[in-house]
């Protein structure tokens, strides 16, 4: 099987990684199991690294991590009437190991991601800080695709992503849609923002808030009337509030609480547990800024943050285990599910029982 092969068979299978790494054979991961070709033998270093050729081949671009000049690549490309991907080559054991993330041609619906309007409320802002949190593969570019599509076919302006690498692609609707690439368009994301506030962005999607210069400049971006919208790979609002204070050294700290609790609009967490079907389905914690929250983000009160979302479920928030308890009442999960992935076991065993 070759390289288009094997990715139309991902596309086909419904994959959402595909797996090539010395001594296993080909894997996709299917509904978050894994699916070994062992028909076909395990992967050799060599055809490890042939297969790493190809994709290089595939994707025009040069083989860093074939020629010595990296130790791993990150990229994406497209195949014409297939999808596009998402690639990160890497070494291990001395040898070329792929991780190839699918990207289905389009964009997905609100309503296919399962997004609930709450969420897609953030379309509606004109400016400040939304953040969309969660571990590896919980679907944070999806929402974020999804947002950004919302804005693109129903305001006008200039939407300007920095990502790395791009996934989903945005046509041109009632906004122009500007897209660069870390790495191939721009040297890094604080280039890439410094630049941004010189190309009259109405909204700008910073693929992921790494460090502590990409948090300053964005927050910087966000304070001059812009819309931004980034990631952050935490869990919860209270977390991704700290890890953002966290970041700068103590002396700075107060100074950040205050310009982030001026910016920050929203903060959406979410994680992927499996359905009753054993289909991957998002949940999602949303907080929205309000008077009382602005306060405890600005007197470190963070602690008090999930009693706050709690109790703006009026104004659409919901804390992951109301989510997840919804879920329950709605026979989409299992109780086994919910007390696995919430964040508080004790209380969400009561919660379950008046259910």
């Amino acid at each position: 099987m070759n390289m288009t092969e094997i990715l139309k068979s991902a596309v086909e299978r419904g994959a959402s990684d595909i797996f090539v790494v010395a001594g296993l054979p080909l894997t996709y991961k299917v509904r978050g199991e894994q699916q070994r070709e062992t028909a076909d033998g395990a992967f050799t270093p060599e055809k490890t690294e042939a297969f790493a050729a190809e994709i290089y081949r595939l994707a025009a671009r040069e083989p860093h991590c074939l020629n010595g000049s990296a130790t791993d690549d990150d990229f994406s490309f497209s195949l014409s009437g297939t999808g596009r991907f998402r690639v990160n080559l890497f070494r291990q054991r001395g040898s070329i190991a792929a991780v190839v993330r699918v990207i289905r041609f389009g964009l997905p619906t609100a309503e296919e991601a399962h997004i609930p309007p709450e969420v897609m409320r953030a379309a509606q802002m004109k400016k400040g800080i939304v953040l969309v949190t969660g571990s590896a593969g919980s679907g944070k570019s999806t929402t974020l695709a999804c947002i950004i599509n919302e804005i693109n076919r129903t305001r006008t302006g200039h939407i300007l992503t920095l990502e790395d690498p791009v996934e989903y692609i945005h046509r041109h609707d009632k906004c122009i849609v500007s897209q660069r690439e870390i790495g191939c368009d721009c040297p890094s994301y604080v280039a890439a923002l410094r630049s941004a506030l010189r190309e009259s962005p109405d909204v700008i999607l910073l693929g992921e808030m790494r460090d502590k210069e990409t948090m300053e400049v964005a927050m910087t971006a966000a304070e001059t009337g812009q819309l931004l919208l980034s990631s952050l790979h935490t869990t919860g609002a209270a977390n991704t509030i700290d890890r953002i204070i966290d970041a700068f050294p103590p002396n700075q700290q107060a100074q950040i609480r205050l310009q982030l609790s001026m910016v920050l609009q929203a903060v959406i967490s979410q994680q992927l547990v499996p359905g009753m079907d054993g289909t991957p389905i998002p949940v999602f914690e949303i907080m929205y800024s309000t008077l009382a929250i602005r306060n405890m983000i600005r007197e470190s009160k963070t602690h008090q943050l999930d009693a706050a979302i709690a109790s703006g479920a009026a104004q659409g928030m919901r804390t992951m285990d109301m989510a997840l308890a919804d879920l329950v009442r709605q026979k989409r999960i299992t109780e086994e599910t919910a007390l696995y992935y919430c964040t508080n076991y004790e209380t969400m065993q009561k919660r379950l029982q008046l259910l």
